[in-house]
């Protein structure tokens, strides 16, 4: 009944004895008649539908209340009512729509959902967690992907697990869980769901087919965030170019509904299907964004080229995004640079002018930083092919500054994934410092830990402007180091 959004349901038992039809058949006069309806129940979303159903095809009475030995459906009650026999003249004379709309009130009263803006996504986050991920990493995971919902402008409502030694390849969850899913979405009125993995078009299309409301990956919400905040030309022109080679292999079609007839000689016939147009027209426009990016590279290339012609030592400032980058440079060279609590928060890279103490006593020395955009675990291959220009900041800079959130519980694998991604790229960094920031929020056994693990790196707070003048002297150090190895 939840899953084809019935609201009531009459079961009919006959005599066994009437007309013959010609043919056979079952005939049979009336009987008795049973009303059944969902009702609430807090822990409804958690019912182990599927062992009902294998029961069921078993060839049980649904009348009756099945029970299964060391099953979960002896011990739970059912989130639905079925009346007592009923004369069919009676049944006949019920108000339906009083019945249906005071289970509705009932409901309403039963799942109060939390209050969200009119604007905002009700989300249903699903975690599947596999046999080469651990424990940690996967609530980790889970923790991110809420926090990715929460800067895309979503609320994560309720979050459903599930544990597989690897994803099914048609929904990545079974289809129990699937069923599962779909009445805790109907439940909590979500009209969201996220998953905390990528998945292929084909996943989303038999997802959505079957829990009846639209299902994204936690690469659509990341390119989400990443359109929200690009404010510049060249950033909105690398996220609109990761979109679409996104989008690309996952349009559908809707066979001959989609075809364009026209007219005239040699024109008659299905002709081509929108789906093709559509494909072709976002393949031309994805081919004249890469050379606008290429562009791009071209003019920053130039640029890196000037401040190579003058002398001019460059930082990239990197790290795990909403590790304190665009504060820390804001605190470092006295800018105005949006920084915010939240993922992603600053898009565009950002240059800015710091001069330090050399190593010679009495000389400055003026060096240029650049905040990059934030890195994150299995970074979107769309936004590493798009953001090039963007990363080439990084791979062309003398010298990195590794930013490090060591108030967060995961910072040992945010250092691994930052290192992940820098490796991977086609030109090896320059050397670099790290820096952990926010000191001033962690316990003396993680700065312990740090400092054990890190032995050359610095310890900061941008917020509370602690250890700045230890960093700007291992800067000048650092840029010194990378000067000699020019």
């Amino acid at each position: 009944m939840a899953i084809q959004r019935l609201d009531a349901l009459v079961w009919l038992t006959l005599t066994g004895g009437g007309f013959q039809r010609r043919g056979g058949g079952a005939t049979g006069y009336i009987q008795e008649t049973y009303l059944a309806h969902l009702i609430p129940q807090k822990d409804q979303a958690t019912f182990d539908f599927s062992v009902l159903t294998s029961e069921l095809e078993e060839g049980s009475n649904p009348v009756e209340k099945p029970s299964i030995e060391n099953s979960q459906i002896k011990t739970q009650h059912f989130p639905w009512k079925v009346s007592e026999p009923q004369n069919l003249d009676y049944l006949s004379n019920q108000d339906f729509l009083d019945l249906v709309e005071g289970l509705e009130a009932d409901f309403e009263r039963e799942f109060v959902a939390r209050q969200v803006d009119a604007d905002q996504d009700k989300v249903l986050l699903v975690g599947v967690m596999t046999q080469e991920i651990t424990l940690l990493d996967f609530e980790d995971g889970l923790a991110e992907i809420t926090r990715l919902v929460d800067s895309a402008g979503g609320q994560v409502l309720q979050t459903v697990r599930q544990k597989r030694s690897r994803p099914h390849p048609q929904t990545v969850v079974g289809e129990g869980k699937v069923q599962e899913i779909s009445l805790t979405a109907q439940t909590i009125s979500a009209n969201l769901v996220v998953f905390d993995r990528d998945l292929s078009p084909a996943q989303i299309r038999n997802l959505e087919t079957q829990i009846g409301i639209r299902v994204v990956d936690r690469t659509e919400v990341i390119l989400d965030i990443f359109a929200q905040r690009a404010r510049s030309s060249e950033g909105q022109l690398q996220v609109e170019l990761a979109q679409l080679q996104y989008s690309l292999p996952r349009l559908r079609g809707r066979g001959q509904a989609m075809s364009r007839q026209g007219g005239g000689i040699g024109t008659r016939g299905p002709g081509e299907t929108k789906l093709e147009t559509e494909r072709r027209t976002i393949a031309k426009r994805i081919a004249r964004l890469q050379q606008e990016v290429n562009q791009l590279l071209a003019h920053r290339f130039r640029l890196r080229q000037n401040r190579h012609h003058h002398e001019v030592p460059s930082v990239a400032i990197v790290g795990y995004t909403n590790a304190g980058k665009s504060t820390l440079l804001n605190l470092l060279t006295n800018s105005e640079v949006y920084a915010a609590d939240q993922l992603f928060a600053t898009l565009d890279p950002t240059t800015r002018r710091l001069t330090i103490q050399s190593q010679v006593p009495g000389e400055m020395l003026s060096i240029v930083l650049t905040d990059t955009v934030g890195f994150i675990r299995e970074l979107p291959p769309a936004l590493i092919d798009a953001f090039r220009a963007t990363l080439e900041e990084v791979t062309d800079a003398d010298a990195l500054l590794h930013v490090v959130d060591l108030s967060h519980p995961a910072w040992q694998s945010q250092i691994r994934s930052v290192m992940n991604i820098l490796t991977d790229m086609p030109v090896t960094p320059g050397p670099a410092l790290v820096a952990f920031n926010k000191i001033d929020a962690v316990d003396e056994e993680t700065l312990a830990l740090a400092r054990e693990e890190f032995p050359q790196a610095v310890f900061i707070s941008a917020a509370k402007g602690l250890g700045l003048e230890t960093l700007r002297e291992r800067l000048a150090q650092l840029i010194q180091y990378a000067l000699c190895l020019r």
